[in-house]
């Protein structure tokens, strides 16, 4: 069993048949025997437990913090009688008291809670300080000595790991008691380490800042219990940053401040005065910055603020000198590009091209099946003619590697090809240690958030030309501001949108579908035999889901030859509800991984399983791994509480207390799946995801899809998404400070 096993009774799924009135608590109160299991991830554990004269008490599941045998247990819950395992004591709230007895020191001695301490010697020395041995070796560790064998190194080194052991215990015991799971325990006490319960009775809230996961209500839970005052100066600030924090993730890089002041005292319950006085001194302390601009208060992150100003800044620098190519006869360039790809160039590309060649800043946008792919070639084409140094990236691997299958050329990440570094954070390229390129061209560049475009543009050298292309129409950047939509709209930028379907793509009913939806127009919704989109009518989500689970795995590999789980990859607008993300995964594991039946039964209750499709959640710069990569798990070890993961050729390795930062992908959001292409889409569209219905969302996942689009749902909620265009306005000045840093009054004197 490893540590991701969540037996059935500990997740309240056991099926059972007492009523009410059988299922009063009780009480179980022995010694821990033996550790079946225990999880350093979730602390469920597994504990045989005896009494005090040595028979066999009871076997008690529940979560708890580190636990040893030998060590008393107290624990408050029922008995259940598990179909699989027989009966057991579920227990809801587990204390645990250092062992008394003498038999019960020796065990937990002998269990290796303690480094050092074997089974061999933990009975000396019961035989030589009985019930005192504890005592002995926190306060007395020089006594060890008095055991044959036993010198000053190895009786101090048992002291120092008793010492540490006791504190690790006291803190995860503070942590359980004040609500905090043992997962988030550990990544706790990895952050503070020895000054962890110091650090959090002088500020609970510094956890929002400092451990990845802890959010306002777990700190301020803690808080209260800690007997913070309710309207505690440090609980408001925390209000506030919560806020904003909040605020971006929502995708904007700011917040007005009454907004701001009303959500914090709305959050906090606290009058709105004591909020002003907070922002005030957060704004004195630089911590908060303030801006006005067209009589309107907006307040910042410094982090974000920064951001924007340096990365318009640059950009702007960018735009002005000389080409890194030769001035050339472009009509003649042209020409001979078309004679080289055996096509004769649109008027609307013609002009793309010749604007590429003229400017050292330049956005190309359009939808699929406008020809962007093959001017991208041709651009890069005639500026590699002048040996211009060319880098290639996009902001996932897997867009990196269609821009490299696409164009012929090497492309990476823009992680990567900053050299992102995991230990000192942030990224080794900058303007002191500029990337080596000409011409720097950024795919997919709709997911630039402020933060990247930031890191980026700093780490271009001022003599480069640099090349955005990306869809406006689709999804915003999962991150704070609107990079591509503001480079687009601020006057700075040269730009080119594509906006002829050429006629093989035109055939394609995905691509005609897509800017039907993106025009805000029903597609063809008739199947057509031999298409490469179908529409699946359902009665609802429940519906949905029963006919979602037979395409994927029966029809598509029936019709057209799709191996259902490399092939094929469905997107849903919403983590919850029947055709959600997380409901979907655990059917779609169930169906295209099974276990065998050959593994012991309790193999069943993995949440991950090798061979699972499973996405990175968070950046990882030490494993160069970032949000939004896909793999594989290809082993699990029990025993060393290790899971290994290929994404692309590299397989990484993850402890149990990096497990979090994986999550199960044989259905992703529509927002995850931005800069990947999929041989075959599976996208159910029901009411149910009422509040994230929206055209460009559904555009987006429509244009994942590379041969095969099934669409699955209600008409009504496909029609409903196509009123809200879904286009709303995220806070962020980018587009104002471009402006400014131009001396560029409106968008008509964009160079377009």
């Amino acid at each position: 069993m490893t540590s991701t096993q969540r037996p059935q009774s500990a997740t309240r799924q056991t099926r059972l048949d007492f009523d009410a009135a059988k299922d009063a608590a009780t009480r179980v109160s022995g010694i821990v025997d033996r550790i079946a299991f225990h999880s350093e991830e979730t602390g469920f554990s597994v504990l045989r437990v005896k009494d005090r004269e040595g028979r066999a008490l009871a076997t008690v599941v529940g979560r708890t913090a580190d636990v040893s045998a030998g060590e008393w247990i107290e624990a408050e819950g029922r008995y259940r009688e598990d179909p699989r395992h027989g009966r057991q004591f579920e227990a809801d709230e587990i204390r645990i008291s250092a062992p008394t007895s003498r038999e019960g020191i020796e065990h937990y001695l002998a269990s290796g809670a303690v480094p050092g301490i074997g089974k061999g010697f933990a009975k000396r020395l019961v035989d030589h300080f009985g019930e005192r041995v504890f005592e002995v070796i926190e306060h007395e560790p020089e006594r060890l000595r008095e055991i044959p064998g036993v010198g000053k190194a190895r009786s101090e080194s048992i002291s120092r790991a008793f010492e540490e052991q006791r504190g690790a215990r006291e803190v995860m015991l503070f942590l359980h008691e004040h609500g905090i799971g043992t997962q988030r325990a550990i990544r706790i006490q990895k952050t503070y380490g020895a000054a962890t319960l110091e650090t959090l009775r002088r500020d609970p809230y510094c956890l929002i800042r400092d451990v990845r996961g802890i959010g306002f209500a777990t700190a301020d839970a803690m808080a209260r219990s800690l007997g913070f005052e309710h309207d505690a100066p440090s609980r408001v600030r925390a209000g506030i940053r919560e806020v904003l924090g909040n605020a971006v993730k929502q995708g904007h890089c700011g917040q007005q401040w009454e907004s701001v002041e009303s959500d914090a005292a709305r959050l906090l319950d606290v009058p709105a005065a004591l909020v002003t006085d907070a922002l005030d001194e957060l704004v004195r302390n630089r911590e908060l910055i303030r801006e006005e601009h067209e009589g309107r208060t907006t307040l910042f992150l410094p982090e974000l603020h920064r951001a924007e100003v340096r990365a318009a800044a640059r950009l702007v620098e960018l735009s002005k000198g000389k080409l890194p190519w030769p001035v050339r006869d472009t009509s003649a360039a042209i020409a001979a590009s078309e004679k080289k790809f055996e096509l004769t160039f649109a008027p609307e590309q013609r002009e793309a091209i010749e604007r590429a060649l003229s400017s050292k800043l330049m956005v190309l946008t359009g939808g699929p099946g406008v020809g962007k792919t093959t001017l991208v070639r041709a651009i890069l084409e005639l500026v590699s003619e002048a040996g211009t140094l060319i880098q290639l990236a996009a902001p996932t691997g897997r867009a990196a590697k269609r821009l490299a299958e696409t164009t012929g050329r090497s492309a990476q990440t823009i992680h990567r090809l900053l050299e992102a570094d995991g230990r000192a954070g942030g990224f080794k390229r900058g303007p002191q240690n500029p990337i080596d390129c000409e011409l720097l061209v950024v795919d997919e560049s709709s997911m630039l958030d402020v933060r990247l475009l930031d890191a980026l543009v700093s780490a271009v050298p001022l003599t480069s030309a640099v090349l955005f292309i990306g869809d406006v129409d689709q999804l915003p950047s999962v991150g704070p501001g609107q990079v591509l939509l503001d480079l687009i709209e601020s006057g700075v930028v040269a730009v080119s949108k594509l906006t002829r379907i050429f006629r093989q793509a035109a055939e394609s009913r995905i691509i005609q579908g897509a800017h039907a939806i993106n025009a805000g127009r029903l597609p063809e919704l008739e199947n057509v035999e031999g298409s490469d989109f179908y529409f699946i009518e359902t009665r609802d989500a429940e519906d949905t889901l029963a006919r979602l689970l037979r395409v994927v795995g029966e029809r598509i590999e029936a019709r057209f030859g799709l191996d259902p789980a490399n092939d094929v990859q469905v997107l849903t607008p919403m983590h919850r509800g029947p055709v959600g993300a997380q409901n979907l995964n655990i059917e779609l594991q169930r169906l295209l991984n099974p276990l065998p039946p050959t593994q012991r039964a309790s193999q069943e209750l993995l949440s991950f399983r090798p061979g699972d499709k499973v996405m990175q959640v968070v950046n990882n710069y030490d494993k160069d791994v970032y949000n939004g990569d896909i793999g594989r798990v290809e082993s699990i070890d029990a025993e060393e509480k290790l899971l290994e993961a290929r994404f692309d050729e590299r397989t990484l390795r993850y402890p149990m207390d990096e497990l979090d930062e994986l999550t199960h992908a044989y259905a992703i959001t529509i927002h995850k799946s931005q800069g990947s292409e999929y041989p075959a889409v599976v996208l159910p569209i029901v009411t149910d995801h009422y509040v994230m219905l929206r055209r460009n969302l559904v555009y987006t996942g429509m244009t994942r899809g590379r041969q095969l689009v099934v669409m699955l749902g209600q008409r009504k909620a496909l029609e409903i998404a196509l009123r809200d265009r879904g286009q709303a306005e995220r806070t962020t000045r980018l587009r104002d400070r471009l402006r400014s840093a131009a001396e560029v009054r409106s968008p008509s004197q964009s160079p377009r």
